[in-house]
């Protein structure tokens, strides 16, 4: 079966070859300026090293905490206070970005991290719970106020604004792609080849973040969200709130997001466990890859489709949501229709391979959803208190992962592939609501809800 993988992956990287290099037509492709291409590959660079101080981590944290000798509950323990704390104290942090600067946050996400990777170091149970709450913080900061500055630095500079998706498609490509498979073989390098030892791939992330944050304060502009004076983080907060209750296109947005990426970090945990049920032999590290060239596939064709004007955005997405809700319902479906294996150990079954077609298709689904829920977000969420609406956005999704990762031994996998399959199926619901009212007007914008609530609420004024 170990050809199976290398024609998998060598299939899908033949045709990302040629969406990338030789499948783009004139009518694919975007003219744009010299000025515009380097803002574009400054961000690209600073987004690349950013996930690579992110992706290198990944595959080394549960094993670094099972080499310090914690048992399985305690590293859920762990792993819950990191998505609590994104959930709680991400939220506060993420959200004074629109107030005290997007680029300010951008360093404090570099600062935070690298604090948490040096955490790593100490085989102490506090201070590695101290080094998953800053991560959680980090990981909120990562998710929100990077593609806040990119958005207002676009607008800021006067580039076009359907250059935007020029740049979300490129960076999913390369940050959540590329970068992603190279930093899974040099952590696979550090550790297993140079041996040195399972805390040396949180040391290069540092390095990587390092240099990024250099990067930053050296070439970056500051921008901000609202403009007022007044720095009351629950009067944003508050304001935030409304803006999604009182426009129905950011609701449905922030709904169709969390039920997305609920379900992608529940794959997260559970794909493991389904294409090895029987502790068959399967090479994680190459599946990983599989699975991040998947994405460069999505991400690629994602840039095709935001290059015209038709199919838009909202309307495709519908499309992306069912399929992925389709392709996790393959371990289901195997299940029932494959005759299970009781052999323990071999290589991967039948219905392994087919749950890992399935699994594949998923990861390119994500490769379209990251660049084209971005480019909503910038059409819809208002500048002012873009960080803020963002991080609304993540608290549904945190508990929901907190939530699973607590039960995640009390179902079995085929109920937890069911939930998110029917959460990916109203995601795809919703997204027909949203492209029905794409282009039905606001209400009411942020200043005129502000300008309300400080009549409604004298002493909250500026």
């Amino acid at each position: 079966m170990e050809l199976f993988y290398y024609v998998v992956f060598g299939a899908m990287a033949a045709v990302v070859a040629v969406l990338e290099l030789g499948g783009k037509t004139n009518k694919d492709r975007i003219t744009t300026s010299q000025a515009f291409n380097s803002f574009k590959n400054n961000y690209i660079l600073v987004y690349s090293l950013m996930m690579a101080g992110d992706w290198l981590q990944g595959p080394y944290v549960y094993y670094l905490y099972s080499t310090y000798g914690f048992v399985k509950g305690d590293i859920g323990q762990l792993f819950i206070a990191g998505f609590g704390s994104s959930m709680l104290f991400g939220t506060i942090v993420g959200s004074l970005a629109d107030k005290q600067g997007r680029k300010r946050a951008c360093i404090t996400y570099c600062i935070t991290y690298i604090l948490s990777c040096v955490t790593k170091h100490s085989p102490q149970y506090k201070i590695l719970m101290v080094g998953r709450i800053l991560g959680g913080i980090a990981t909120s900061l990562l998710f929100s106020a990077f593609e806040s500055w990119l958005v207002a630095e676009h607008f800021k500079r006067g580039f076009d604004s359907q250059w935007l998706s020029l740049t979300f498609s490129k960076a999913i490509f390369v940050g959540n792609g590329l970068v992603a498979i190279i930093a899974g073989l040099f952590g696979n390098f550090l550790v297993d080849s140079l041996n040195l030892g399972p805390v040396s791939p949180f040391d290069a992330a540092a390095c990587f973040l390092a240099i990024g944050m250099a990067i930053i304060l050296s070439s970056w502009s500051e921008n901000y969200g609202d403009p007022s004076e007044s720095k009351d983080l629950l009067t944003q907060f508050k304001g935030a709130a409304v803006a999604i209750a009182s426009d129905e296109k950011i609701a449905l947005l922030g709904a169709i997001q969390s039920l997305f990426e609920g379900s992608m970090y529940t794959f997260v945990f559970l794909w493991t466990p389904a294409l090895s049920p029987n502790e068959e032999d399967i090479p994680h590290g190459f599946i990983f890859a599989t699975f991040m060239m998947a994405s460069m596939l999505g991400s690629s064709f994602a840039a095709r489709l935001m290059a015209k004007n038709s199919p838009r955005v909202e309307s495709y997405m519908q499309i992306v949501f069912v399929v992925s809700s389709a392709s996790l319902l393959l371990p289901i479906l195997t299940t029932f229709l494959v005759p299970p294996s009781n052999v323990k150990g071999g290589g991967i079954t039948f219905s392994g391979c087919i749950q890992l077609l399935g699994f594949c298709a998923f990861e390119a689904c994500v490769g379209i959803f990251w660049p084209s829920i971005m480019k909503m977000r910038s059409q819809f969420i208002p500048e002012e208190a873009r960080s803020t609406i963002m991080n609304f956005f993540r608290i549904p999704l945190n508990i929901f992962v907190c939530i699973v990762l607590y039960n995640v031994d009390a179902f079995p996998i085929t109920v937890m592939f069911g939930m998110c399959s029917i959460f990916l199926f109203v995601a795809s619901i919703l997204q027909r609501r949203l492209a029905a009212i794409a282009d039905k007007p606001k209400t009411e914008d942020w200043t005129a809800m502000k300008e309300r609530d400080t009549e409604a609420d004298p002493l909250n004024a500026p």
